[in-house]
């Protein structure tokens, strides 16, 4: 079941992510997140209601940190996707899993002592560099498209991502439901957003334009629950590994709504990018004993 909310939030953000590119043309990246929260928290607010479930909370020092992280992943994910191919922004903002495995790969290094075994290290390094050497081959039209700064944005996303994903394993690990989780995310982009507009500013409202913003709430929302369920019932490899389909998806979407096409070096890069996050999942579980990135 945990596979399919997996391949369900995959979906719900590839959609989202559609509304998020045609909305960009007419708001910026900080509005989009306002909205996409102010739509969040109503529509949550309506559904813990519904299900009687509570939103106070015990832990939210928790609930603080990982809004911060994700709404940081989610401003630079929304900026992206204005500036870059569909399928280019999703993939690198699913760089997530390359970056723990680089964050795990630091860790342990620097706290290697001589004589101690790193054995499992070497391949984890390899599929790293695999990751980013996809990285290069995703960013090379970009850069030749005078898009190195949306690329750079989209891969801070990324690795904003991993840390918010970490969050929402602990979070599900102190027992919160993922409806309170996903509402204090949302009130989280709202005061971000906020935040946001008063340096970037407000666009002139265009109504019809505006009703995009409707469906970019709503679809984060529910897959952001969808991935919440997925991932506090713990994050198996086959469900950590089933994010990735939301590259396939955002690859045909971006054809068929945008025209969006890549060339086989960005599709190179996809592939290594992808093989690189399943290798390092399936590493970082293997080691996950002693792994102290997989403690936070």
């Amino acid at each position: 079941m945990q596979a399919t909310w997996m391949l369900l939030a995959s979906a719900l953000f590839s959609l989202m992510g559609v509304c998020v590119k045609i909305a960009s043309a007419h708001f910026n990246a900080a509005e989009l997140v306002f909205w996409r929260g102010v739509v969040g928290v109503l529509f949550m607010w309506a559904l813990a209601r519904s299900r009687q479930v509570s939103l106070r909370t015990a832990v939210p020092g928790m609930h603080l940190w990982r809004s911060a992280i994700g709404t940081a992943s989610l401003g630079a994910w929304f900026y992206a996707i204005g500036h870059l191919p569909l399928a280019t922004a999703m993939t690198l903002n699913y760089m997530s899993s390359v970056w723990v495995a680089a964050f795990l790969v630091g860790s342990t290094l620097l706290a290697w002592r001589p004589g101690e075994s790193t054995a499992f290290q070497a391949p984890l390094v390899l599929s790293v560099l695999a990751g980013f050497a996809g990285v290069v081959l995703m960013l090379r039209p970009t850069i030749a498209q005078d898009q190195l700064w949306a690329g750079l944005v989209g891969l801070l996303s990324g690795m904003s991502a991993a840390f918010a994903y970490l969050q929402v394993m602990a979070l599900g690990r102190a027992g919160e439901p993922e409806t309170r989780t996903v509402f204090y995310f949302a009130v989280g982009t709202v005061v971000a957003g906020s935040l946001g507009m008063t340096v970037a500013g407000v666009s002139p409202w265009d109504w019809q334009a505006a009703l995009w913003l409707l469906p970019i709430g709503l679809l984060a929302s529910l897959g952001q629950l969808c991935m919440t369920r997925a991932y506090s019932q713990g994050a198996t490899l086959v469900v950590a590994n089933l994010q990735y389909s939301g590259i396939i998806f955002a690859a045909l979407l971006g054809l068929l709504w945008f025209g969006e096409k890549l060339d086989v070096l960005a599709w190179s890069g996809m592939a290594l990018i992808i093989t690189s996050g399943i290798v390092s999942t399936a590493l970082r579980q293997r080691a996950a004993p002693k792994a102290p990135a997989d403690d936070h």
